[in-house]
């Protein structure tokens, strides 16, 4: 009987720490998430690594490689503060120790497109942040 309480604690134990490991992760993707919709340069600057590699789609260019600072700089354009219409989702996150990978959908209905982001994250300083991301034009 003990052993089997014993196994029960242990095993929720592991579940709460996965459970807020992908919190803490999801809170790191909905800050460049939140901050990509709403044109807030610093919020989005915030869940990257300063020296993370951005690689985006843009049309006819195999590469197309931004610092975040790049495009923190070109989303604080917009009218700060204010919804722009960018929909984030996030579809996937998976971890293991200090390392994860995770997926988002971004939809901007007013012009019909969809994109699909997909992240590097390492936990630096008891802190999940983005080292990489690559992003695709979905043909869905």
């Amino acid at each position: 009987m003990k052993q089997i309480l014993l196994l029960s604690i242990c095993c929720l134990s592991l579940s709460l720490q996965a459970q807020s490991e992908t919190e803490a992760i999801k809170e790191t993707l909905n800050k460049y998430l939140r901050g990509s919709s709403y044109s807030e340069p610093e919020t989005i600057l915030e869940a990257f690594y300063e020296e993370a590699d951005l690689f985006l789609y843009k049309e006819g260019e195999d590469i197309f490689l931004w610092t975040p600072q790049q495009y923190a700089t070109a989303m604080g354009k917009r009218e700060q503060g204010k919804y722009n219409g960018r929909e984030g989702t996030i579809l996937a996150v998976d971890y293991a120790n200090n390392i994860a990978t995770a997926k988002a959908e971004i939809y901007i209905p007013k012009a019909n497109l969809r994109y699909i982001d997909l992240f590097l994250l390492k936990k630096l300083d008891c802190q999940w942040i983005i080292i990489s991301k690559a992003a695709t034009k979905s043909e869905d």
